[in-house]
């Protein structure tokens, strides 16, 4: 554990809480992409098998409990609330998401640490969230108009991957050159993905003005 990782684990929780705070303070899901969220449910359940087998902290293992149980409390508030699942835009959010799917699964099997279940399975929640912001990004972009929470939610997400990129290079330096090239790779494209967003929210910001993405 370092600052950097800390920093990271603490953006991704805050836009997670966000996001929630959204949905119900406001009984509203609009502008959120259901179907990014269904993709990170998919990385954290493929990710986190190791829960109930391998113990490395009690810090680790909350952790892991929340990023599975709130993705899944978001996925099922947008498809089964009775208020929220109304104000689901349906027709915005057309990503075709299997596509992504079934790229990192596929990808997963040509490029892997080792060949194990587990491996494997790691190796496709890493594509698979180096993408998963995709279709929420798509839909803030058809939508254009961008509510304050929802802006935020998917600006800590994305520095949280920052946070983690330089968690990376930390211990790359400071523990004999740790690496594993999958996450730097992913987190690179992910972090790639983020730009276009973070320049439009900063200037949104700066000029106090509310946050609107191009067509």
């Amino acid at each position: 554990m370092n600052a950097f990782r800390f920093l990271g684990d603490m953006t991704h929780l805050f836009s997670v809480l966000v996001l929630l705070l959204k949905i119900y303070a406001t009984k509203s899901c609009s502008g959120v992409s259901r179907k990014t969220q269904e993709l990170y449910m998919l990385v954290f359940v493929a990710r986190y098998l190791d829960l109930f087998t391998d113990y490395v902290s009690l810090y680790n293992s909350v952790m892991k409990v929340v990023f599975i149980t709130s993705s899944a409390a978001i996925v099922w508030c947008v498809r089964r609330h009775p208020q929220v699942r109304r104000t689901y835009d349906k027709e915005q959010d057309t990503f075709r998401h299997a596509v992504l799917v079934a790229a990192s699964f596929l990808l997963a099997l040509m490029f892997h640490e080792r060949f194990t279940f587990r491996e494997i399975c790691w190796a496709f929640s890493i594509y698979l969230e180096a993408v998963a912001i995709l279709p929420q990004l798509v839909l803030l972009q058809r939508s254009r108009n961008v509510d304050n929470l929802t802006g935020q939610y998917v600006f800590f997400l994305g520095a949280y991957r920052a946070f983690y990129i330089l968690n990376w290079i930390y211990r790359y330096f400071t523990e004999g050159h740790h690496s594993r090239w999958i996450p730097w790779l992913a987190g690179l494209v992910q972090t790639a993905l983020y730009a276009d967003f973070f320049y439009y929210y900063f200037l949104s910001w700066k000029n106090n003005v509310k946050l609107e993405l191009p067509a």
